[in-house]
């Protein structure tokens, strides 16, 4: 008896500390939703003439048809910026991709598009891209960027005024991310909301702090400060390049700046849940930095204190309503309960800060669950050698490129370029 005591008294101090670790999780996340506010775009006529330095805009695309491809090219080709070029790379589509970008390039010679080249022996498909549209772009700049991202037509001139103005060696924006089906508002504010916690910009953009943060949709970067890294070279077999080479960029004395940016930058990265299942899968395991131990970790974390207490509150609730007893049951229906309404307000200011609707944040337990459920299934895939699918490739399967090992970074000079 007194064991069984002491078991539940143990139970109901983990559920009371998973209450305290949830009020301290809320002051963090809206402390961390005020400080990050968002870049304006420049007024005035600066840097919209022809003495503006070039900026190459790379963007690769592969079987990019039935998305926002014209839209999103010709988005970039609308900006007030005195002097850019776009090269696209035809990423070895096998949908009309190519012939959309050529017919763009017909009405505008600002824009090139390169036939791309399978990627050799050791890399990745994007990076592999990204290496060949620099290799043919001139820029003093050169920006990263996706065939799904949408421009404001002052983003670019605003991001290369910042990056003058205070000398940094890139700058890379968190753009707005549009969500409009059931499974985006259910997921998205939680993959959010964990990068909030895990990489507030605060720390990213600390240069005396090892994080940094790159995204792959909007990423402008030095073109001497690239080169010296040996372009993307550095990250061709990285699945999260952007991160990656965020990483890199500062470990070797870069200035990199990172802004939250909804007004510039907007893309919608899946429309539904196979989408969702299929690039996440793809990334996640490689934003752990391929560590099974913290993957582990994180996945032990999530259904301890995020997942069970909701479904634990709502099993004490159908026995104190079967029972009409108060017992034990009922005194962890408070702090189990308590959990879920944390949750539930949390989310209510991070969907209203992705303008979902705020009554989506009463799925928050279902959002962490998909994501824990697509992190596992991208650590087994990956770890065992099966491999991820996107756009038709297979990455990181047993015979091919391999996940890369350890965190360090020591340039690559002697290795092959790509097109030999």
């Amino acid at each position: 008896m007194a064991f069984e005591l002491n078991a539940w008294t143990v139970l109901l101090g983990v559920a009371w500390g998973c209450v305290l670790l949830w009020l301290v999780a809320a002051a963090v996340s809206l402390c961390a939703l005020r400080r990050q506010q968002p870049l304006e775009a420049l007024a005035g006529e600066r840097l919209k003439g022809t003495d503006a330095p070039l900026v190459s805009i790379l963007v690769p695309a592969r079987n990019e048809e039935h998305r926002v491809l014209e839209r999103a090219v010709r988005s970039m080709l609308a900006q007030d910026y005195g002097s850019l070029e776009i090269i696209a790379v035809n990423d070895r589509s096998t949908d009309a991709t190519g012939p959309i970008l050529r017919s763009i390039a017909l009405d505008d010679a600002r824009l090139r598009v390169v036939e791309g080249a399978e990627p050799p022996a050791g890399w990745l498909g994007k990076p592999h891209a990204l290496q060949q549209a620099l290799k043919a772009s001139r820029g003093e700049w050169v920006l990263a960027t996706d065939a799904d991202m949408i421009f404001a037509p002052r983003a670019l001139r605003t991001v290369v005024a910042l990056a003058l103005e205070r000398r940094y060696d890139a700058v890379t924006l968190l753009p707005h991310i549009i969500c409009l089906s059931f499974w985006e508002r259910v997921f998205m504010p939680a993959f959010g909301w964990f990068m909030l916690m895990v990489l507030p910009l605060e720390r990213a953009n600390n240069p005396r702090r090892p994080e940094a943060l790159g995204v792959g949709g909007f990423f402008l970067i030095r073109r001497a400060a690239l080169e010296r890294v040996g372009g993307y070279r550095a990250v061709q077999s990285e699945v999260v390049e952007d991160l990656r080479m965020a990483e890199i960029l500062k470990e070797t004395g870069a200035s990199i700046r990172a802004e939250y940016a909804p007004a510039l930058a907007a893309t919608r990265m899946q429309t539904n849940l196979p989408e969702i299942w299929e690039g996440f899968t793809k990334n996640l395991f490689g934003g752990a930095k391929f560590s099974a131990l913290q993957t582990f970790a994180g996945i032990l974390a999530v259904l301890l204190f995020s997942i069970a207490p909701p479904f634990v509150a709502l099993a004490c609730a159908l026995l104190l309503l079967a029972t009409g007893r108060a017992d034990f049951w009922s005194q962890l229906l408070v702090p189990t309960f308590l959990v879920w309404l944390l949750q539930v307000c949390i989310f209510a200011f991070v969907n209203r800060a992705w303008s979902i609707p705020a009554r989506y944040a009463l799925t928050v337990p279902l959002g962490h669950a998909l994501f824990i459920a697509i992190l596992t299934n991208s650590a087994l895939r990956i770890l065992y050698g099966s491999g991820v699918t996107w756009k038709g490739r297979k990455l990181y399967e047993r015979a091919g490129v391999r996940p890369p090992r350890g965190r360090g970074w020591t340039p690559t000079p002697d290795l092959p370029s790509d097109d030999e």
